[in-house]
């Protein structure tokens, strides 16, 4: 179905409005749990660990991803590296003065016996945002992409890369947030500075999406670009913790 009307990125009215204020995004990607309680740990993640950071000023908006057998069956050629992430969370933060707080509730929530062992970690990262684009048909703007509805996200983690623009025009793509990797406390990061990453945010299953998303990767690919993971994932659906399992 079409919605009506006019994109909001076409919109000076709306655009005057507000244009977000998220500049930072801390992003740990993960191994699947050892033991196979990749359910078992996104529950206590979600019902109890994510929402308290939520009380954080600097904290505007959060997302958990996974990715499934099928998901996996479904990436592009990547970097060995970082073929064990089978988990993503993503924290959006107004700026990196943010993560002092982020840290220390960590710690408090940690004193309360409230924290599982963690899964353990690929690499992480804190990014600033480089591009923002919507594509036209979702009507709904750039600026609030983390918020909007999504069936799944295709993660693409990139060196030596510009913005991958020409994603928006892929059928499935309702828009794109590319992030770079920044130079920060050890405590927070193992990314190294300069790496892109993009999350297309799709409305369409992120593996169909996936066999879309191919050709444009291949030809990025072919122009040099070099990439670290291509990959499809799933949304955590609440309730629902072995729905999308590694």
């Amino acid at each position: 179905m079409t919605l009506p009307g006019t994109p909001s990125d076409e919109v000076a009215d709306v655009l005057a409005a507000g244009r977000g204020d998220i500049t930072t995004l801390f992003v740990s990607m993960a191994r699947r749990h050892p033991e196979g309680r990749d359910a078992e740990y996104l529950r206590w993640h979600t019902l109890d660990h994510r929402p308290e950071q939520h009380r954080l000023a600097g904290v505007r908006a959060s997302l958990r991803l996974v990715s499934t057998p099928e998901c996996r069956a479904a990436r592009a050629p990547g970097d060995e590296r970082f073929d064990a992430i089978d988990h993503v969370m993503t924290y959006f933060f107004t700026d990196q003065s943010g993560l002092t707080g982020f840290l220390e509730l960590a710690s408090a929530l940690g004193g309360a016996d409230r924290k599982l062992p963690l899964l353990p970690p690929v690499q992480r990262g804190v990014y600033a945002i480089e591009h923002k684009s919507a594509a036209p048909r979702i009507k709904a703007g750039a600026d609030v992409l983390p918020w909007w509805p999504v069936r799944g996200v295709y993660l693409l983690l990139e060196s030596g890369a510009t913005a991958p623009t020409e994603l928006v025009d892929v059928d499935g793509v309702g828009g794109i947030w590319s992030v770079v990797s920044q130079d920060v406390d050890t405590r927070l990061a193992s990314a190294p500075a300069g790496q892109t990453l993009t999350y297309c945010f799709l409305d369409d299953d992120p593996v169909e999406a996936a066999k879309r998303l191919r050709p444009v990767l291949e030809a990025r690919r072919q122009a040099g670009v070099v990439p670290l993971l291509a990959a499809p994932f799933y949304p955590v659906i609440p309730y629902e913790w072995n729905r999308h399992v590694p």
